[in-house]
């Protein structure tokens, strides 16, 4: 049996070196000695939950919307789906989809399953639910599939250049 306090491996920077960089930029290389590499691929907020061994909502996921056709970034509690009508009515689009996994690395500079909040190849809109507020920490994808970070949320939201906005999907 897997111990995933244990499991987690702490070998100082194993973030992507472009979020290593942005961490520096941002006055945060603190923060590189806190990522945490997993054995396996967390590309799930359910798997990075499970790893860590939080709450699946203490997971920041990072998802690329085109909203017509321009991408935005979108930052959501783990345990929540994003509501793209409400997407669409913040931003005063047309149109919302879900990105390709060829925008979201075009983008962003990272794979699905590794973006993070902060440190894209070009800058981007960013809205952030408030749903992560409800935390005093949540973790967040620091550039690869195998690695997290935790952070304050707000801090997070800020970092990101986000604007908190309610866009979670409602229980019918």
């Amino acid at each position: 049996m897997t111990n995933p306090a244990t499991d987690l491996k702490d070998e100082g920077c194993e973030a992507h070196p472009r979020f290593a960089e942005a961490l520096d930029a941002l006055g945060l290389g603190e923060l590189r000695g806190r990522i945490r590499r997993f054995p396996d691929a967390t590309r799930t907020a359910a798997e990075a939950a499970a790893a860590i061994g939080c709450e699946l909502s203490q997971i920041c996921k990072s998802l690329v919307f085109a909203a017509d056709g321009v991408p935005v970034l979108v930052l959501m509690d783990g345990a929540s789906r994003v509501d793209v009508e409400l997407v669409r009515r913040e931003l005063g689009t047309e149109k919302v989809t879900r990105a390709g996994a060829d925008v979201v690395r075009e983008t962003t500079g990272y794979a699905i399953g590794g973006v993070p909040p902060f440190g894209h190849r070009t800058a981007t809109r960013v809205l952030a639910d408030r749903g992560l507020l409800h935390h005093d920490v949540v973790w967040a994808a620091a550039g690869t599939p195998h690695t997290v970070f935790p952070m304050e949320p707000k801090a997070l939201v800020a970092h990101a250049g986000g604007t908190l906005v309610d866009v979670r999907e409602r229980a019918a």
